[in-house]
This record gives structure tokens, sequence and C-alpha cells, in this order.
């Protein structure tokens, strides 16, 4: 795949992975706006723990896309500096088939199994 193409599809999934983000974090504050306005104890109410467990999951969400949206960064980088597509612990290059399967793979199935 050449490297424009490889940068186009970097882009495209940086470009859903911010509209997940602010998607999430909207989400996120109407679930603590809702908390707000309605006085909830999540201590004492018994759907306190479900609130509390729904903003630790938007939590969450919002952590991992925040995680892949750095990794596309860096799969940016290393195609711009020639680097994308080689492993960086071994430096063979990376199967193209977990490139498509994972296009922010940073190492090679071999070195992968023996993290």
């Amino acid at each position: 795949m050449d490297p424009s193409s490889l940068a186009d599809q970097l882009n495209a999934e940086r470009e859903k992975t911010l509209e997940r983000i602010a998607a999430l974090a909207h989400d996120r504050e109407g679930v603590i706006e809702s908390t707000v306005s309605t006085g909830v104890d999540d201590e004492h109410d018994p759907e306190g723990a479900t609130i509390a467990f729904e903003r630790e999951q938007i939590e969450a969400l919002l952590d991992q896309s925040r995680h892949h949206l750095s990794e596309l960064d860096r799969a940016l980088r290393r195609l711009d500096e020639g680097a994308y597509g080689r492993c960086e612990v071994c430096g063979d290059p990376i199967a193209a088939e977990r490139l498509a399967a994972r296009p922010t793979a940073r190492t090679c199935i071999g070195c992968a199994s023996r993290r």
C-alpha cells in the first residue's frame, strides 16, 4: 500500500476517533449534569451505583479512545519517518495482514506474542 493511501486511512480513523471522543465527552457531561440537577447521592440512592457505573464506563471509553488517538498519531509520525510497518522491537517488517487488521501495530506478531 502506498504511503499516501496509508496516511488517508490513518487520518480517517483519527477523525472517527476524535468524533468518538467528542461524543463520549458530551455523554459524560450529560451524566454529570443529570446528577447535579437531581441532587443524587450515589452512596445512599439505590440508583446511585448505576450512575457511578455509567460515569466510570464513559471515562474508561474516553481513556481507550484517547489512547487510540495517541497510537494513531504515533503511526502517522512513523509513516512520515519511513518507519511505519517495521517492528519496533526486532526491525523486521510487520505483516500486511496485521497492519490491515490493526493499522497502529508497532510490533510484528512474533514480538507481540513474546510480550
